[in-house]
């Protein structure tokens, strides 16, 4: 019988595609994927360390592996990327009983590592070079991701997948692990990404989000040839079984003007761009070393209004970044207001070992403090999002649709009809009744109602556009 994995995953969208190639390279091996932990052979936490809260969420869980452990020796315990990454030691010093730990550069050594714990060596560990740790070849070479493996089943849905055109980071923003926890930025070549999405669509695939740390920022070189982001979309784009393009995550700074004036002329390019502001304070700006003004940002933002009116923006914010005044969220407010974004991820800013932040600046904004700012901005958002949405009252926007909604699967809905959730080309949520032969069609949605956060809907017609059809 073979041996079965159970993978649970915190994080970001790097930390999904890579715990899909990990399940695809385990499945190669003969192990089969469980979600019962006492079924389970091995159990695989696959961690973030951006936020303490995500660190405090995984060492909590293994803590409850105690027993299990106890009670089953011989079952294999491990940790892989970004906390595996920056924690190292102090897991096994924490977790005694853990056997491995394997940061997200050294995956691809996942196979050799289950092997020998399952012959006795246990407290493995296989980690990238730090940053100083050797020269940036070397550096370099200890963080590459693996040869990709990919496992449909691993996916949300099977005709929606994430595809790495980008490792690590070089930005060093003072309040960030990632350039520690990912190393060196350094472009995929543009050969690679072009067969793996060709491998995506003959999986199924009709929508592919191509990610990166900064993803905007990516070049490859070779040859005296240098390959950018938009050289890559108008490639990606003659696929025909591929129907949209989205890309995820922007640093302000290169959003070019060639790289909108692509997604303008590229019509499965969605127009849909998350840039993260971070906060809307030069001094608070210049703190976290992001690298421009709000003016520059402002700028940036009627390159876009001018070149893709149709974009959808959203941001991301850390409220009470070390010295960060009543004075310095006032502006943070005013940036939301002035640039309406679709939707921004808000959070309070915590101190993480081994960034530039916590040796420099004392985190000295009080707790109540943050959470009251984290809470008006919150508002504020939500107050132009709902406001926003309403314009799509009445509008026909086509549909992804992606499967049942929460609500039906909290339900257990298996009638003939079924509330469907799916995105607009703008990344909106839309919910809708439908039947589970929709599920991966391209649907064209009446809006009838908005919130905040979702569109609902009706079909504007019975006939379903099937992934094959694009518009």
């Amino acid at each position: 019988m073979s041996k079965r994995v159970l993978i649970e995953t915190v994080g970001c969208q790097m930390n999904l595609l890579d715990s899909e190639m990990v399940v695809a390279l385990l499945r190669r091996d003969g192990y089969s994927v469980t979600h019962d932990v006492e079924m389970a052979d091995v159990v695989l936490f696959n961690t973030c360390s951006v936020r303490q809260h995500a660190e405090d969420k995984v060492y909590s869980a293994l803590g409850t592996l105690r027993r299990w452990k106890q009670e089953h020796p011989d079952r294999i315990l491990g940790v892989l990327g970004c906390m595996a990454q920056k924690e190292q030691h102090e897991l096994f010093a924490r977790i005694p009983y853990l056997d491995l730990v394997v940061g997200p550069g050294q995956l691809q050594r996942l196979s050799e590592l289950l092997a020998g714990a399952a012959a006795g060596e246990r407290r493995q560990m296989a980690v990238s070079l730090g940053r100083t740790a050797g020269s940036r070849d070397e550096i370099r070479r200890s963080h590459e991701t693996f040869d990709p493996l990919r496992d449909p089943t691993m996916r949300p849905t099977p005709f929606q997948a994430y595809l790495r055109i980008q490792i690590g980071c070089d930005k060093f923003c003072t309040y960030c692990v990632v350039p520690m926890t990912r190393g060196p930025e350094q472009g995929r070549p543009p050969g690679a990404i072009l067969r793996e999405a060709q491998t995506l669509a003959r999986q199924g695939c009709v929508e592919i989000t191509l990610l990166g740390q900064t993803v905007n920022s990516y070049r490859y070189e070779t040859g005296g040839q240098t390959t950018d982001l938009a050289d890559l979309l108008f490639r990606l784009h003659e696929i025909p079984e591929i129907q949209r393009l989205k890309f995820v995550t922007n640093f302000p700074p290169d959003m070019t003007p060639r790289l909108l004036q692509t997604v303008r002329a590229l019509p499965k390019c969605s127009p849909y761009l998350h840039v993260p502001l971070q906060s809307g304070s030069n001094a608070v700006l210049r703190r976290m070393k992001r690298g421009y003004t709000v003016e520059q940002y402002r700028d940036m933002m009627h390159g876009i209004w001018d070149t893709v009116p149709a974009a959808a923006v959203s941001s991301d914010f850390i409220v009470g970044f070390p010295g960060e005044t009543d004075e310095d969220f006032a502006g943070t407010v005013a940036a939301v207001r002035e640039f309406r974004f679709k939707n921004s991820f808000i959070f309070k800013y915590s101190p993480r070992p081994g960034t530039k932040a916590i040796t420099r600046f004392p985190d000295d904004v009080p707790q109540d403090v943050k959470l009251a700012r984290n809470n008006e901005l919150l508002a504020i958002q939500d107050a132009i999002s709902q406001e926003d949405n309403q314009r799509f009252i009445g509008r026909t926007v086509q549909v992804l649709v992606e499967g049942p909604s929460k609500t039906a699967r909290k339900r257990a809905a298996t009638g003939p009809r079924l509330q469907l959730t799916g995105r607009t080309h703008c990344d909106r949520i839309v919910v809708f009744e439908g039947t589970l032969q929709h599920v991966g069609a391209m649907l064209p949605i009446v809006i009838v109602e908005a919130t905040a956060h979702t569109l609902f809907g009706r079909h504007a017609t019975r006939s379903a556009m099937r992934p094959g059809h694009f518009e």
